[in-house]
């Protein structure tokens, strides 16, 4: 697992499917959701551990680029 999508095609094995319109709120509604699916032990630490990680790099790069889009309007 390297990617958005790839965590995007975890939580879909577990039907789970997130578009909230806007790709940080896809981002923040994938982390509760990949969070449940850990608590309730159907995904194993090392995939959450490393899902966490590829969501919160998108995050971060995704608040940046909307940051960025702010400052030359």
């Amino acid at each position: 697992m390297k990617t958005l999508y790839d965590v995007q095609q975890l939580l879909k094995r577990f039907g789970i499917i997130v578009y909230l319109g806007k790709r940080l709120y896809d981002i923040e509604m994938m982390k509760i959701e990949l969070e449940r699916l850990y608590q309730s032990g159907l995904i194993e630490k090392q995939d959450y551990l490393t899902a966490e990680l590829i969501l919160r790099r998108e995050h971060r790069l995704e608040k940046q680029r909307v940051e960025e889009g702010k400052t030359h309007d």
